[in-house]
């Protein structure tokens, strides 16, 4: 029993380590600046200013 859990310990502590990795080369990619930006454009069309 402990063993099932401590493997799923392990696979959410990789998973997470995962995501920030990717987190951190979209940031260091300058990525975040496009996704910014497209969501303030999905924003204002919903408003109808865009």
């Amino acid at each position: 029993m402990k063993s099932r859990s401590m493997w799923g310990k392990v696979a959410r502590i990789g998973m997470l380590a995962a995501a920030l990795l990717s987190i951190g080369a979209g940031v260091a990619a300058g990525q975040h600046r496009d996704v910014l930006q497209k969501a303030v454009m999905v924003c204002l069309e919903c408003i109808g200013i865009g």
